[in-house]
């Protein structure tokens, strides 16, 4: 831990507390990683809007990987410098899968305006696809089925409830359909019991994104540190040297990972304490 020279963090979950605050300590301890020369690195699923509802133009982060890598934003200079979409014809496969599966998902635009998003209601009712369309649907555009998007997309969410079988099936059919996507599963922040099925270009992932930010500035893979709480991190976690989740992560994963206190507790403030002495 001593040669570290970038800190990556989950935002929910991890850096912010239960109620989307940020504690006194961890915001004291991100200054301090400022003071060493430490770039500071968020590393979220949220997209762009939805992180600027929880960190404001002056919480001192370097840099911000958003939609889960996705893109990335410089957050010091306000740009963004990289993004990755799903290709159009990629799309418009998935597109026509999900129709004639009649399941419920959400497809959205192409980083940068990856905030707003097309809806397309199944044959179940899902009551937490309902509460994520009430919640974003200030953004919601309903699918027009006979006349889709012709364009690249940033990512689809297919929502579940919790089942493991039915996962790992539905996982395996949508990565059969075309070679440039992948899977990736998240807890749902809204109801427990739930399942995201989050769908995005295969190259797309926390890592990659930190990777990107580590190419930029020289920084190596051996110089990193990561910090995470949920299945959607371990992309993140798996490519930082030194890699810590959280005490509230899901008991199944906790072996994978050194612990530190739950996001409740200053988790990172503790975790990069040792990079402050």
């Amino acid at each position: 831990m001593k040669n570290i020279k970038l800190v990556a963090t989950d935002l929910d979950g991890t850096f912010l507390k239960d109620d989307r605050t940020i504690s006194p300590k961890n915001l004291e301890a991100l200054f301090k990683l400022g003071e060493k020369n430490i770039l500071r690195v968020a590393a979220t699923g949220r997209n762009l809007k939805k992180v600027r509802q929880v960190l404001n133009n002056h919480i001192p982060f370097d840099y911000v990987v958003f939609s889960s890598g996705a893109g990335v934003f410089n957050w010091k200079e306000q740009k963004h410098i990289f993004s990755q979409n799903i290709k159009e014809h990629s799309a418009q496969k998935l597109l026509n899968h999900f129709i004639h599966r009649k399941v419920n998902f959400h497809a959205f635009y192409p980083v940068p305006d990856n905030h707003k998003h097309y809806y397309f209601r199944g044959n179940k009712d899902c009551e937490e696809f309902e509460r994520y369309f009430e919640y974003n649907k200030a953004h919601a555009v309903e699918l027009n089925v006979d006349d889709l998007p012709n364009s690249e997309l940033c990512q689809f969410l297919v929502i579940i409830r919790e089942n493991e079988d039915l996962f790992s099936n539905l996982k395996a059919e949508i990565e059969s359909l075309c070679p440039e996507i992948r899977v990736i599963r998240a807890s749902s922040p809204l109801t427990k019991g739930y399942i995201w099925i989050e769908v995005f270009h295969h190259s797309v992932s926390k890592g990659n994104g930190i990777d990107e930010i580590c190419k930029r500035t020289g920084i190596r893979q051996t110089e990193t540190m990561g910090l995470g709480n949920d299945y959607n991190d371990f992309d993140l976690l798996d490519y930082t040297a030194h890699s810590f989740l959280t005490e509230n992560a899901p008991h199944e994963i906790k072996n994978k990972y050194k612990l530190v206190p739950s996001n409740e507790d200053d988790a990172f403030a503790v975790s990069v304490e040792s990079l402050l002495v």
